[in-house]
């Protein structure tokens, strides 16, 4: 049951106003509980959106996306500014048979055990499909807020960076051939699956040649500006015109905008890097509030009844997969043993990527129902949309939790100094004692 006060009728400005204000408050709360900050920003767009208070309409919900995806360009360029080619050296080969592992081992363990249980081989190849597709935002969200570094950090960085590369060219090819098999169980006869397969090839493909040549661009004016707000506001310019062109051309948007991150660190001086994210932190956690509060939005509740027994298998096979397979491939590429143990665990966020390739799914599959007719497809469709709807939920909440644990465990969260232990209190008592001693 949900509590519709939808006739308060506010406008959008004045809600993203009180979900700032708000948003800054419950992400203190979570806090207090030891939970990362975007846990309390999503439980406040939960509270707000269609599942409850419904503040936040379905269509208001669509008219701000605006706002995920200029925060989901931000997020991946500060994922490229953390990818510097030294660093990766310094990590090794390892970190590549890394995202491999992890990416194919959740794909042939989700595919495996949902064909187990339902003997459906398209529909286990599109959930299988879907396992490998991360959700970056919330991984660097924790890693941002608590001021994580490390060798770990820098192995999230790159892994939550390109895994979603390889998850869309992992579904590419696995859509082909599902809807290859579709069509034969219809006609008879075997389609061409190459036309299909070139698609996500061509999509990262024009993605990193987009994203190096604004990359490139983006160097040449910022390395002339000094003030940290002129900078500011070139980073804007080409965040907003990577994500517009990514939209405009169907390419990766995330991956376009790590490539200019990319180009950035592994073209200009240090400083200049410096001078570059120093302003772009200052601003991300405004951005984080309204992105996970978006997100929280978006999550509807009454999708988890219908969870099922295959939304179950999908979880643990996901979860197994991608653990299992990172630490694979961490023993393979023989790299640090901190590493190897807790790189599995800040890996699981999924929200967006997956979302928008079950609604890929839902659209392209009712496509052939219409052409060959064929109702097992729709069936497909939905039953994908609705289980990865219900399972975003559950994983971009328990993934953080499981980021932040990872960090904590690896020790790569600094422990706050003893004056940031202080209440404001004993803060305003020390200061006037100083303040006493120098006036003596």
């Amino acid at each position: 049951m949900t509590l519709d006060i939808s006739f308060l009728n506010f406008s959008a400005l004045t809600l993203l106003g009180i979900v700032t204000i708000i948003g800054f408050y419950m992400g203190h709360t979570a806090k207090r509980f030891r939970l990362p900050s975007l846990i309390g920003y999503m439980i406040l767009g939960v509270i707000f959106g269609p599942s409850l208070l419904h503040l936040i309409s379905e269509s208001m919900i669509e008219h701000l996306s605006f706002i995920t995806e200029i925060a989901l360009g931000f997020v991946a360029f500060s994922i490229g500014a953390e990818l510097s080619l030294s660093s990766l050296k310094r990590l090794g080969p390892g970190i590549i048979s890394i995202i491999f592992a992890e990416s194919f081992a959740a794909f042939f363990l989700v595919t495996g055990a949902i064909y187990a249980l339902t003997r459906d081989l398209p529909l286990a190849l599109i959930f299988g499909a879907m396992a490998p597709a991360s959700a970056p935002a919330g991984t660097v969200a924790v890693i941002q807020e608590y001021k994580a570094k490390g060798t770990l950090t820098k192995a999230l960085y790159a892994v939550v960076g390109f895994d979603d590369g390889l998850a869309i060219i992992i579904f590419g090819f696995a859509a082909a051939f599902a809807k290859n098999m579709l069509i034969a169980e219809s006609t008879g006869h075997n389609g061409s699956i190459l036309p299909a397969m070139w698609i996500p090839l061509k999509e990262i493909g024009l993605s990193v040649v987009v994203g190096g040549i604004i990359g490139f661009a983006f160097c040449q004016v910022v390395r002339r500006q000094q003030s940290s707000k002129d900078i500011l506001i070139f980073v804007f310019g080409a965040v907003l015109i990577a994500t517009g062109l990514s939209k405009r051309w169907h390419l990766s948007l995330i991956l376009t905008n790590m490539i200019i991150g990319f180009v950035l660190v592994n073209t200009r001086r240090e400083a200049l890097v410096h001078r570059v994210m120093e302003p772009l932190l200052e601003i991300m956690p405004l951005l984080f509030i309204l992105f996970f509060c978006l997100a929280g939005a978006h999550l509807d509740l009454s999708a988890l009844p219908a969870l099922g027994t295959i939304g179950l298998v999908y979880i643990f096979g996901r979860s197994a997969g991608l653990i299992g397979g990172a630490r694979l491939g961490a023993m393979v590429g023989n790299i640090d043993n901190k590493i190897k143990r807790y790189i599995g665990l800040g890996i699981l966020s999924q929200a967006g990527v997956a979302i928008g390739l079950s609604l890929i799914v839902k659209h392209e599959f009712g496509l052939l129902d219409v052409q060959y007719g064929l109702p097992h497809a729709v069936n497909i469709g939905t039953v994908v949309l609705t289980t990865i709807t219900a399972t975003c939920i559950f994983f971009e909440i328990i993934g953080p939790i499981l980021t932040k644990i990872a960090l904590s465990k690896a020790g790569e969260i600094p422990k706050p100094a003893p004056s940031e232990k202080l209440s404001g209190l004993s803060q305003l008592q020390k200061a006037d004692n100083i303040d006493k001693t120098r006036d003596a």
